[in-house]
């Protein structure tokens, strides 16, 4: 595999940042990931959107190169790869170990990718089952101490959820995705997704200001709205989606899984769920018709 290392193709075994890099010190680091059709980058717009707005929050406007759409194919393209998993990270790069950080930036900027199935009506899921999720006693960071819309590096908050799975793992029972609430008790995301759930014909999911708002989750609402679904986000509880018709997480290499269960409790997917997947895949498709 080669790897993007700061303008650069270095073969995976060669690939690597300073100790000193701030992005390995503090986490101070703004990210993204995507996915590869067919050679292109689904919804690059929205994803360099948000990586832009997320280095701006950090107070690095200008450290997205202009250049990295094409840094991005560079890659596949040493790799062969037409159907990917990429994931960019931007760090502030090399500076001394003052936690306060210098007003200019020289960025490291690494890009990394792996194979994955096709997607697409003809494609596969890169999930074997359906999510079996559990609500753990991690909390969802305010938006008061971290900005939720911003997708940096620090992903302890997640990882202590994730932890919260393994200890909860029996020989019995596997859950494979923690469902966070927020301080105030409400259901807020999953350590690496967002959810929706059905109730009585209407799309319901966890509204911003709580939530990292996935891309893949704003073109589910935005296929939901076109089909004349009813679609609402607001403030939910956990016997509200407990008592859910049908549940599925999104993300970008999930697309959208289907909810066996909760806490224990069956859910399960359901005609809404298969159409806005299919709806989902014919989005795809497009990518490899062009």
């Amino acid at each position: 595999m080669q790897y993007h290392v700061n303008g650069r193709l270095v073969s995976a075994e060669d690939a690597s940042v300073s100790v000193l890099d701030r992005g390995f010190r503090y986490g101070d680091a703004a990210f993204e990931t995507l996915r590869a059709y067919g050679g292109a980058v689904f919804a690059w717009s929205a994803h360099r959107d948000r990586l832009e707005r997320t280095c701006e929050t950090l107070g690095m406007a200008d450290a997205v190169p202009d250049d990295l759409a094409l840094r991005i194919a560079e890659t596949l393209d040493a790799n062969d790869l037409e159907d990917a998993y990429v994931r960019v990270s931007i760090t502030r790069g090399i500076q001394p170990g003052k936690l306060t950080p210098r007003t200019t930036v020289d960025p490291t900027v690494v890009v990394v990718v792996d194979s994955l199935p096709r997607g697409g009506r003809n494609g596969q899921s890169v999930w074997d089952d359906h999510a079996t999720v559990q609500t753990v006693t991690t909390r969802r960071i305010p938006d008061s101490a971290i900005p939720v819309s911003a997708k940096t590096h620090n992903y302890l908050n997640g990882i202590l959820a994730r932890l919260e799975l393994r200890r909860a793992t029996t020989e019995s029972y596997h859950p494979d995705e923690a469902l966070l609430r927020d301080t105030d008790g409400y259901i807020a995301e999953g350590a690496t997704s967002n959810l929706c759930f059905v109730d009585n014909g209407t799309l319901k999911t966890p509204q911003r200001g709580t939530i990292l708002p996935g891309i893949t989750r704003e073109i589910v609402l935005d296929l939901a709205a076109d089909e004349s679904f009813p679609v609402e986000t607001g403030r939910y509880t956990l016997d509200d989606i407990r008592s859910a018709d049908e549940a599925f997480l999104t993300n970008t290499t999930w697309e959208l899984r289907p909810v066996e269960t909760v806490d224990g409790l069956d859910i399960g997917g359901g005609p809404i769920t298969t159409l806005l997947s299919r709806l989902f895949d014919d989005l795809v498709e497009q990518y490899y018709s062009e």
